[in-house]
């Protein structure tokens, strides 16, 4: 008798595991992984802004590093060519060899070999003139990257003000505290602040890389002209 009631309650203890087995079970099947998209509808409508600069900054950050990494070539033959052709007395040839390598320094370049013959003095300042303005080239866009770095964080900021105030409303129109009603606006508060800390930091970071990238080809512009007008004097 007593080994049948021992049995009996083996039975029952291995049949309540089982059904909580199952049942975790079923709720980790049911628990599926939000992806990203899900995540982005969550975040309100001040992810639309927030994409729209993410967007604006990946442009910028790509297009910018191609063409300063076009721009930052080593001049050490360019240069070696034009001085070697202004010895010679070839200035269309090296005005040529300036327009086929088409760099911001080559411009420079052919700007000073256009000068030849003016004072000194003059040559330097329609150099340095046109090196501005070439950097100013390369500068271009490059001040957006700044203004959407301080930008969306503020957005995501916003956005979480806005989920803040969901919550509330939700409690008040309920009367209820409950995780229904804080989990929408926690979703949007959580996910904006997260969307435009990560955008202001792609931009932040592709705004330092980039101007990192312009001051070392301002670096080999200066010295270009350097050894220019050294050319220019000795002959």
């Amino acid at each position: 008798m007593l080994l049948t009631l021992l049995l009996q309650g083996g039975a029952t203890t291995a049949e309540t595991t089982a059904a909580a087995a199952n049942a975790a079970a079923d709720a980790v099947a049911a628990t599926k992984p939000i992806s990203i998209i899900d995540l982005i509808f969550k975040g309100g409508w001040v992810m639309i802004p927030l994409l729209i600069l993410s967007m604006v900054s990946v442009y910028i950050i790509a297009e910018r590093y191609i063409a300063i990494r076009r721009a930052s070539a080593d001049p050490t033959q360019f240069m070696a060519t034009v001085k070697a052709k202004i010895i010679q007395g070839d200035l269309v040839g090296a005005r040529s060899l300036c327009a086929k390598t088409n760099t911001p320094l080559a411009g420079m370049i052919d700007k000073g070999i256009r000068r030849i013959g003016a004072p000194l003095k003059d040559i330097e300042s329609s150099i340095e003139n046109q090196g501005r303005l070439e950097v100013l080239s390369l500068e271009k866009g490059i001040s957006v990257l700044g203004i959407i770095a301080g930008i969306a964080p503020m957005l995501g900021f916003v956005g979480t003000i806005l989920g803040v105030i969901k919550i509330f409303y939700a409690i008040a129109s309920s009367g209820d505290f409950g995780i229904t009603q804080i989990s929408g606006g926690l979703y949007e508060k959580m996910v904006s602040s997260a969307a435009g800390l990560v955008v202001g930091i792609i931009a932040h970071a592709g705004y330092h890389t980039l101007t990192v990238m312009i001051d070392r080809v301002v670096f080999r512009m200066e010295n270009s002209a350097v050894e220019f007008t050294d050319v220019l004097q000795d002959n």
